[in-house]
């Protein structure tokens, strides 16, 4: 698996935010250069980054803004969660969210690194999706 593949998820996010740059693998290191719009979209694309535990080891990143914070009120954080021995989706989303139904949710936001809700692995970094609080 490349750099690129390892790093799908902020990579999106970059898109998502508009960054206008690129992200190029070279010499063992994936380079996120690029701008966007506002400071809030550089801390957007700077928490996917670090959804990878070993980022610091593969990350180099010039991202910066054209403007400052957003005008538009800004979208709730991401958290992380870590897999422990014994989870589930369904636990993870009963701890986090306070539904474990939510699991779903919590799967559909990490697809860059799951095939199967049935099929997490202890040290995965999940992304829990503050908007499937309820």
């Amino acid at each position: 698996m490349g750099l690129r593949d390892k790093y799908a998820w902020a990579i999106q996010t970059a898109k998502k935010v508009g960054m206008e740059g690129s992200a190029d693998e070279k010499d063992g290191k994936l380079y996120f250069h690029g701008t966007v719009a506002t400071d809030d979209q550089v801390n957007e694309i700077w928490n996917a980054i670090k959804t990878i535990p070993d980022w610091r080891t593969d990350i180099v990143a010039d991202i910066t803004s054209t403007g400052g914070p957003a005008s538009a009120p800004a979208s709730q954080p991401e958290t992380t969660y870590t897999v422990k021995p014994g989870d589930t989706l369904g636990k993870i989303a009963k701890d986090t969210l306070g539904n474990a139904n939510a699991y779903m949710e919590i799967f559909n936001a990490n697809r860059d690194q799951l095939d199967d809700p049935d099929k997490i692995k202890p040290g995965q970094v999940l992304k829990i999706p503050q908007h499937a609080a309820r």
